[in-house]
């Protein structure tokens, strides 16, 4: 299984200036080699790898950054072209500067007289990373890991618009994945607005509203960066300013989504939850930009993933499975939870009185129960 590892990068002057040559480089191959596609016809990868030989001639700064960097942008470039001719995505588009930079390498190790080298190394002990043509940089991350076990494959440096630098690592650990356990504990879970997570043992968790909390201050600044001159030194200082409000949001929700996961795969050993379709649900502009600040889908593939780690089982019933609709005692099918408003409702069957969240998260449970004898 590839597992990644991030780290927080803090090149000196000459490190850094080298990282944004290699941005500008692998953007300008990318670019170039998409310009030559539209106008003429696909090339593949493999003639596209031979070709940037050509191109040192005719652009010598290409010689000054990695060229395993430069080849997997052309890989990248062939993706998306597989992409598109899959009519998985749209068509291929220009990359630009002002947007995050990144650019991917990939490790490359060779046997000298008995001993392996590689272009990349992780020191964890000392904070520590070896990286093609920049050397030795000081990385931040992961305090009670001393080593990574596994096989590295590549590793992606980026610039978030905080202008702060991340390096991610990935790494082969087939061995990290536990084998699948005899289960012993079930749970339901309802995704929601005012509570993120209804578990059905009737556990909640808050929905932290990340965005909310920082409107107002967005506002404001978004409100001075319109009246500045754009490209002046304060237009600058100004964005930096509305990117580090953007990265707080998204920290702060990654980190509350992560506490929520770890426990909810810590307590059981299978977990259900619906299969939402969040493009349809954000239609209703009266609650659309809080669906899109909670984050579902993120939320359910942390799920997959966690539980796929430590050999638990996780499902995901239908989209139009009824778990609102449905009285948990008695199953009987009521209209009245049609207004999203009404937050319980006492069933006109067996008059048990239902809370809408619990209610519909132990209906889940129960179709997820079923899923899993059933396979």
């Amino acid at each position: 299984m590839y597992k990644a590892y991030k780290f927080r990068l803090y090149p000196n002057d000459a490190q850094r200036v080298l990282i944004n040559k290699t941005f500008g480089c692998t953007r300008f191959i990318y670019n170039y080699f998409l310009d030559k596609c539209k106008n003429y016809k696909y090339i593949k990868a493999f003639d596209m790898c031979n070709e940037i030989k050509e191109l040192y001639v005719e652009y010598p700064f290409l010689k000054e950054v990695d060229s395993c960097a430069l080849r997997c942008a052309v890989f990248n470039l062939e993706d998306s072209f597989n992409n598109y001719f899959s009519k998985r995505s749209s068509y291929p588009k220009f990359k630009s500067k002002f947007n995050k930079q990144s650019y991917r390498t990939t490790c490359m190790k060779r046997t000298y007289k008995g001993k392996e080298y590689s272009n990349i190394e992780i020191d964890l002990i000392n904070k520590k990373i070896k990286l093609p043509k920049l050397g030795l940089v000081d990385i931040r991350g992961y305090r009670n890991l001393e080593l990574i076990n596994g096989k590295i494959i590549n590793v992606t440096v980026e610039k978030e618009t905080t202008n702060k630098y991340y390096v991610s690592v990935l790494v082969d650990e087939i061995e990290y994945v536990k084998e699948k356990i005899t289960p012993t504990s079930i749970v339901g879970i309802d995704l929601g607005i005012k509570d993120l997570v209804v578990t059905s043992n009737g556990e909640k968790y808050s929905n932290p509203k990340e965005l909310q909390k920082r409107e107002k201050q967005l506002k404001r600044l978004q409100r001075k960066l319109s009246r500045q001159i754009k490209g002046s030194n304060n237009y600058q200082k100004t964005r930096i300013k509305i990117a580090r409000v953007h990265s707080k949001i998204k920290n702060s929700r990654k980190h509350n989504m992560i506490s929520i996961v770890n426990n909810l795969v810590k307590e059981h050993d299978i977990i259900v939850s619906e299969k939402l379709k969040i493009k349809e649900m954000s239609s209703n502009h009266n609650i659309s930009k809080n669906i899109l600040d909670a984050s579902f889908n993120k939320i359910c593939e942390m799920l997959k993933w966690k539980c796929k780690l430590h050999g638990k089982y996780y499902y995901q019933i239908d989209t139009y499975f009824p778990s609102s609709k449905k009285c948990s005692h008695c199953e009987n099918k009521t209209e009245v939870t049609s207004n999203l408003s009404i937050r319980s409702w006492t069933c006109e069957e067996c008059g048990s009185i239902n809370d809408r969240d619990i209610n519909a998260s132990i209906n889940i449970m129960f179709e997820g129960l079923r899923i899993h004898y059933q396979n």
